[in-house]
């Protein structure tokens, strides 16, 4: 029986092992549903937005009545002869109820509404941000699955270019520098090989942290270098920069700041209460039959407090005056970002039609060439020149096309568009 045991352990420790992951094909809108739902950022923004949703709760709740209860018993003695103990009960109910502040709570509750704004807009930024890092990384695995498959084309070039000028070398009819340049042509795209297989590997590594996860797995993406935003005119970039989430979230900031300033100056003003409580209290007896009950009015003035209230008057000034200037820093940004981005998207796209006419004319050199050298009608300096054209150019038309596709997402990131954008 532990002869049996111990084949079976020595049989599945040499047994060829299967990874734990197959490679893994995403298309981009499952990727971007996964980073909706796994993405660390995301939560992080959200629960910022929660917890001001329950800032403005807690402040609001100081509008509202407050009512507590109360209860209480107790005994009382003492150890002097012919002293016996005695029991006290009660129970009541007390309620509070603001009046007036000067308006200070109902602008500070404004100021948290604001605040909630901001806490929105502010999620939208961090869903802009991961997409434009979602879709980056997405365009370098799948520049890095095809730059994977190019230069393994163009080593198979290379080997078959080195056989040939090896034969005509071989007969006399080349010399040893050229053979020694297709020599170095082919370990030179040997080494692209390795170098791309490892940028795979990077590449695949990179959109797993941009998905959100923290295990390492083989993927495959599928697209295509195909940009989709239209741009068949100048958009209007004002509007645009207007409606940034960015922008919108420096507005929320600037109208908080203004409600907390009206707050600060309704620290001066009285503040009137409304009181009531009822109760029964007794000795000796429970439950107390005996009811008690007051109603009044609580009013309170500040007089003097070291001069604190002046001091976050200023300080609210200050924060309004510090938010006004940064919306206007903002908004500059963000119009010459949407600037930068729109034109850089237009150059882009025209760039990819150039160098695609540059390919095909490299590639139509290329097959001319070859049959020409071939017959001995041009010389390996001027085939080998156009060759290395060939390679450059198929290499640039894929540089190209990815650049293209993060034009596009700088350009999506400027308007302000996340996840939900696609």
């Amino acid at each position: 029986m532990k002869t049996t045991i111990i084949a079976v352990l020595l049989l599945l420790l040499v047994a060829p092992r299967q990874p734990l992951h197959a490679e893994e094909p995403l298309t981009w809108l499952q990727c971007v549903s996964e980073a909706k739902q796994a993405h660390p950022d995301l939560y992080s923004a959200l629960a910022a937005l929660q917890q001001a949703e329950a800032d403005k709760r807690i402040t609001g709740g100081q509008l509202l009545p407050q009512v507590s209860a109360s209860l209480s018993g107790g005994q009382s003695g003492s150890t002097r002869k012919n002293t016996g103990s005695a029991s006290a009960f009660s129970y009541s109910l007390t309620a509070r109820q603001l009046l007036y502040d000067g308006r200070k709570t109902s602008k500070q509750v404004a100021a948290y509404g604001e605040s909630v704004k901001a806490a929105r807009h502010s999620y939208q930024e961090v869903s802009a941000a991961v997409r434009y890092a979602l879709r980056s990384s997405f365009i370098d695995l799948l520049k890095a699955q095809e730059l994977a498959g190019l230069t393994r084309d163009i080593a198979d070039r290379r080997k078959r270019n080195m056989r040939m000028i090896n034969l005509r070398y071989q007969a006399g009819r080349e010399h040893i520098g050229s053979l020694r340049k297709a020599e170095a042509d082919l370990a030179q795209s040997e080494f692209e090989v390795s170098r791309a297989e490892r940028g795979l590997v990077l590449a695949q590594s990179g959109l797993a942290s941009a998905l959100g996860r923290n295990l390492r797995s083989p993927i495959r993406v599928k697209g295509s270098f195909t940009a989709e935003e239209t741009a068949h005119s100048k958009p209007d970039f004002v509007l645009l920069a207007k409606g940034n989430p960015q922008m919108q979230r420096l507005e929320a900031e600037r109208q908080a700041a203004g409600h907390d300033l009206e707050a600060a100056r309704g620290a001066f003003s009285p503040e009137l209460y409304l009181t009531s409580s009822v109760g029964k209290n007794s000795f000796d007896r429970w439950p107390p039959d005996e009811l008690d009950w007051n109603a009044g009015v609580e009013v309170s003035l500040p007089i003097y407090g070291g001069g604190t209230g002046r001091a976050k008057e200023a300080k609210a000034m200050a924060v309004v005056s510090q938010r006004n200037a940064e919306q206007m820093s903002g908004y500059l940004k963000v119009l010459d970002a949407l600037e930068e981005s729109w034109k850089n998207y237009m150059d882009a796209r025209q760039y990819v039609s150039v160098q695609k006419k540059y390919l095909d004319a490299d590639i139509e050199r290329a097959s001319i060439s070859g049959a020409q050298y071939s017959n001995g009608l041009i010389s390996f300096d001027d085939w080998v020149i156009i060759e290395d054209n060939l390679v450059n150019a198929k290499k640039q038309f894929l540089d190209a096309g990815a650049d293209l596709l993060i034009a596009e997402a700088v350009w999506i990131q400027a308007k302000g568009g996340g996840l939900d954008d696609r």
